[in-house]
């Protein structure tokens, strides 16, 4: 969409009578949530409980010592063989040197087995066409190594891989909010897969990838900041990577279009009524990389100075003015978007890191936020997927 004029969209097939729409099961909504049944407790979240720790050691284990200190126990040297150090013990035994040997060669071949797993899982991942974002310490704000002190904290669970879940225990379809209480529910063809130690959703770019939280998440009454790492596999058409709003249009959305012929980066408002195209605000980056590039993206608005503007990889891509954003109804959405009544954009690709703030970044915190040196450090509202 470029102002003032319809964009090109790419609306998914009308879905059967009595089907419930996009991703969403036949009859009527249930009441409290956006085509899912709220159950008792909220959108799916567990009683809290002890997890096991996969990595505790069991005790004991080690190698027993003699009495007098001594590693192993040995009989006096016998001819041919040179005697290993330690005391000589009457009526002690000489090591098996047989069931060593066989110990010792169990363990290489062990080790030559996880060797070739690792190696066997590393091909199929190259050869599933380069979906998932490659690690190896960029400048991400979020690629910190696990034990260093990074100028944005994450919240506690997220110090370790051990430590960190990218789904709420026992849902595996409900995302977990690092630092709110506001859960996303992942539509059929969003999926959770891994990045590295951590985790991503990845996108076919159907009408099933989406997911949506259960509210809505962003106060686009006042200023805020919306950040994501995507990885964009569609080399044509719209596709959105976060919107909010799911009547008869959206306050928001950032994601792909097509400006010109070709596609850009977008960051979108709605500033009136169900959509009219006259009363849309939009920000390109255009002429960049699109296609299977690993991208930060950060789209921000000043309340105050009643402006959007984009960042792409900590570089403002542009600024705009907007009159004040429409609330749209309904809740922040992934990999879709509403336009006059039709989901569109749905998402093909990859997305991690994705997180909200209740204030809008400047030019240098951007900047600073793609080099991890963002001090001091606003606190995010909602966080989805960290690495």
């Amino acid at each position: 969409m470029t102002d003032g004029t319809n964009p090109p969209s790419h609306p998914h097939p009308e879905p059967a009578p009595g089907s419930g729409g996009y991703g969403f099961p036949p009859g009527p909504h249930a009441q409290g949530g956006y085509g899912y049944p709220t159950p008792s407790g909220g959108y799916g979240y567990p009683q809290s409980g002890q997890q096991p720790n996969p990595y505790q050691q069991d005790p004991g284990g080690g190698y027993p010592q003699d009495a007098d200190g001594g590693q192993w126990s040995a009989a006096p040297a016998q001819p041919g063989f040179t005697r290993l150090a330690g005391p000589d013990l009457p009526g002690s035994s000489q090591p098996d040197w047989e069931a060593m040997a066989d110990r010792s060669a169990a363990e290489r071949r062990k080790k030559r087995l996880w060797m070739l797993g690792g190696a066997v899982t590393v091909l199929a991942l190259l050869a599933g066409g380069g979906t998932f974002f490659l690690l190896g310490g960029d400048d991400g704000q979020d690629a910190q190594p696990a034990n260093s002190a990074s100028a944005s904290p994450e919240p506690d669970d997220s110090k370790g891989p051990a430590a960190y879940t990218a789904t709420v225990a026992g849902d595996d379809t409900l995302l977990r909010d690092s630092y709110g209480g506001m859960g996303i529910r992942l539509g059929p063809d969003l999926k959770v897969g891994p990045l590295g130690k951590r985790f991503q959703v990845v996108g076919k770019g159907n009408g099933n990838s989406w997911g949506q939280s259960a509210e809505p998440v962003v106060d686009v009454t006042k200023s805020f900041t919306v950040t994501a790492r995507a990885y964009n596999s569609a080399a044509k058409g719209s596709r959105i990577v976060m919107s909010q709003g799911d009547g008869e249009s959206f306050s928001f959305e950032l994601g792909v279009n097509e400006v010109n012929g070709k596609q850009a980066w977008i960051f979108r408002v709605q500033t009136g009524d169900k959509g009219a195209a006259a009363t849309t605000r939009t920000v390109t980056a255009e002429g960049l990389n699109m296609v299977k590039t690993p991208t930060l993206l950060m789209a921000t608005y000043d309340a105050d100075k009643k402006a959007i503007a984009l960042y792409v990889d900590g570089k403002k891509a542009g600024e705009t003015p907007v009159p004040p954003i429409w609330q749209a109804p309904g809740p922040l959405q992934l990999g879709r978007s509403k336009h006059h009544n039709i989901w569109t954009g749905p998402w093909q690709g990859a997305l991690h890191s994705l997180k909200t703030y209740d204030m809008a970044f400047t030019a240098e915190q951007a900047a600073a936020y793609k080099e991890g040196k963002l001090d001091p450090s606003p606190k995010p509202t909602h966080a989805w997927l960290l690495t």
